[in-house]
């Protein structure tokens, strides 16, 4: 039976009030929420703090025009504003920004019934969601995000967290949102530099579920980096459904058994993408990371003998028309093999990897040869080292 209630993904609401139609998409998993996908959104978040009393803003430096506009209209609807500026990028997801917003909140008096917004890109709203999760055991959070990559990784999908010196996202909890907003006005004043990294996670969906990213991006290169294009628009609402359809059946990552997928799928490429960002000190940014990953490890599917040689290569082919880097340093690999075994997908000492057998069918490939792996990794690092911007922050 349909249920009444169900958000339909590929809906279009139209709304007066704002500039062009909204999408709304619903992510259906143990406390629904929605990601409400259009421009002009500001006034919404009036509605997702409902009843708090204060609200803490965990925000970038870079969004303080947003934030603002945000502190006004929270303010004239009766809400207390506590502002909690931290650094900018992946120098926020550390346990000292952490015991700083704990501190804060302490002082301000935050009890259980009052919220926390999160806004910008993916590290702060990571940070918020995991202050968000620890506060009392649990306040009402929503984000905010203000980058390609924040709005269609990041914020949607319950996962939030911080670093260590060890590795990427080793501290951290499920936690799901009561709302989150993609203004799309947001993206219009980032530089490319913020966009093209963004990508990567698009792409990504294009590969393990939605082959049609992949048909848009190819004919239309040019048009998905405009960040006033329907093109763009209609690339982050089909990533941000993957990512929805997906965590909906597998919250907490408990799903992949053997060579089965479940919440996994979402980390095609990641294993070495974090590798390469544990091993650059994070000043590589995200998305270029996982773009290597993603040549990389269809090129160790190619070499198992899992995936085709034509999909196999259309990675580069994609990833490049964006600007996207597709190697790294042909004498990185021991350091990046050091770096694979601290991954959160390793079992163990076995690693594993989300491979692709085709376009949306994806298994796990667990324990491969070194040497698989290493003739893998030099392949696409000797073919693609004079290729595009390699990927630098």
């Amino acid at each position: 039976m349909t249920d009444p209630n169900a958000i339909d993904p590929t809906a279009l609401k139209p709304n007066r009030s704002r500039s062009g139609p909204t999408v709304i998409v619903g992510v259906q998993t143990q406390q629904p929420y929605q990601v409400t996908i259009g421009h002009g959104l500001a006034d919404d978040v009036v509605d997702l703090v409902g009843d708090s009393q204060r609200v803490a803003v965990i925000h970038q430096q870079t969004t303080m025009d947003l934030v603002s506009g945000l502190e006004r209209r929270l303010a004239k609807n009766g809400y207390a504003v506590l502002r909690l500026p931290v650094p900018d990028a992946e120098a926020a997801k550390s346990a000292e920004v952490v015991a700083y917003c704990w501190a804060s909140l302490g002082k301000a008096g935050f009890t259980r019934s009052d919220a926390i917004i999160g806004v910008g890109g993916g590290a702060a709203t990571d940070l918020a969601g995991f202050v968000a999760a620890t506060w009392l055991r649990g306040v009402r959070l929503v984000t905010v995000p203000t980058t390609l990559l924040g709005m269609v990784d990041a914020a949607v999908g319950g996962k939030t967290g911080i670093n260590t010196a060890e590795g990427k996202n080793l501290v951290g909890a499920f936690y799901e949102p009561a709302g989150v907003l993609c203004d799309l006005d947001a993206l219009r004043t980032l530089p490319a530099e913020e966009l093209v990294p963004g990508l990567a996670e698009v792409i990504k969906c294009g590969f393990i579920a939605d082959p049609a990213i992949l048909d848009l991006v190819q004919e239309r290169p040019d048009a998905v980096l405009d960040t006033n294009s329907a093109e763009l628009a209609e690339l982050i609402h089909r990533s941000v459904a993957v990512k929805a359809a997906v965590v909906a059946k597998d919250l907490k990552e408990t799903t992949s058994v053997g060579n089965q997928v479940g919440r996994e799928l979402l980390n095609y490429g990641h294993t070495l993408g974090h590798a390469i960002e544990r091993r650059e000190k994070y000043r590589w940014r995200h998305g270029n990371a996982v773009s290597v990953g993603l040549v990389f490890v269809a090129e160790l599917a190619r070499r198992a003998g899992l995936l085709s040689e034509e999909v196999a290569s259309r990675h580069a082919t994609v990833l490049e028309a964006v600007g996207l880097p597709v190697s790294y340093q042909p004498e990185a690999f021991d350091d990046l093999l050091q770096n694979m075994a601290l991954d959160k997908k390793t079992r163990g000492s076995t690693l594993r990897f989300v491979v692709l057998e085709d376009l949306a069918r994806a298994r796990i490939l667990q324990g491969p040869d070194e040497r698989l792996l290493r003739e893998s990794y030099a392949a696409i690092s000797t073919a693609h080292a004079d290729g595009p911007n390699q990927g630098a922050s």
